[in-house]
């Protein structure tokens, strides 16, 4: 099989698909991300077997692997229109992946728990149904881990990366903006500045891992994530591609900040 790459996708906000956002956002601000997943598969150099997300709505207290052979759904947003708590993800799971996931984590030393109850979040389903509306492809979850060690998930992705030679895509799901109190009112040059610095740092082959390790001292890094549990996932993608250039996937203005994807390898 051709080598997958890896991606680091901004999966939006909450059921952003599927309702009608006012001003300042506007009824047309996920459009462009909605168009971008849903021609990602054909983009690929071929179409893969399974996926392998990594959501950054799962922290666990070390690495851990969704088991479920058909996980269910796990609406973990608040507060929005009723219609958004009935979608469904029907894609199986794939223990098989799991297993294989468990076994390339301890063999590099990472330990490795595994979880055959939880549920697609919203950082799997929303961006999942729209790049497999059909649920045709087997999705395997992978939690973050809670310390949020840039390092630690660098090094998930680098013992992860023969998946891509399987016929597996991995997903980073997160955002490279994530300040929910500024993201209307704050300043968008520092948005601006720390998209700047990231996807410089992104799209780099070598030395990419260590500007990633030191991403709190990037102009307006923390002013753009207070926590970084939206950046983390892409460490892991990162983190599977090493040695390899990052590309810049998706870029658009939402909410009048910028937003990023990216491809590694």
């Amino acid at each position: 099989m051709a080598r997958l790459p890896a991606i680091f996708v901004t999966h939006g906000g909450g059921p952003c698909f599927w309702m009608t956002f006012p001003e300042p956002l506007g009824p047309r601000a996920f459009e462009k991300l909605g168009h971008y997943f849903s021609g990602l598969v054909a983009s690929l150099p071929e179409r893969p077997k399974a996926v392998l997300i990594v959501s950054a709505h799962w922290e666990e207290a070390q690495a851990t692997v969704s088991t479920a052979p058909r996980p269910g759904m796990l609406f973990d947003y608040y507060g929005f229109p009723p219609h958004t708590y009935e979608l469904n993800y029907p894609a199986a799971g794939s223990p098989a992946l799991a297993a294989k996931v468990e076994e390339l984590l301890k063999t590099a030393g990472i330990a490795c728990g595994t979880d055959d109850q939880r549920g697609f979040d919203h950082g799997v389903f929303v961006p999942m149904l729209m790049i497999d509306p059909d649920a045709a492809l087997p999705v395997t979850m992978l939690s973050l881990r809670k310390d949020l060690d840039p390092a630690h998930h660098l090094a998930i992705g680098q013992a992860l990366a023969p998946l891509r030679d399987e016929g597996v895509l991995i997903i980073g799901s997160g955002s490279s903006f994530h300040n929910l109190r500024t993201y209307f009112n704050g300043a968008p040059e520092e948005a601006a500045e720390f998209d700047r610095w990231l996807t410089e740092t992104a799209t780099m082959a070598e030395g990419r891992e260590k500007r990633l390790m030191d991403w709190k001292a990037a102009p307006s890094g923390r002013a753009s994530h207070p926590r970084e549990e939206h950046l983390l996932p892409l460490m892991v993608a990162a983190g599977a591609a090493q040695g390899e250039a990052g590309h810049l996937a998706f870029h658009d203005l939402i909410g009048g900040k910028p937003m990023s994807g990216f491809s590694f390898g």
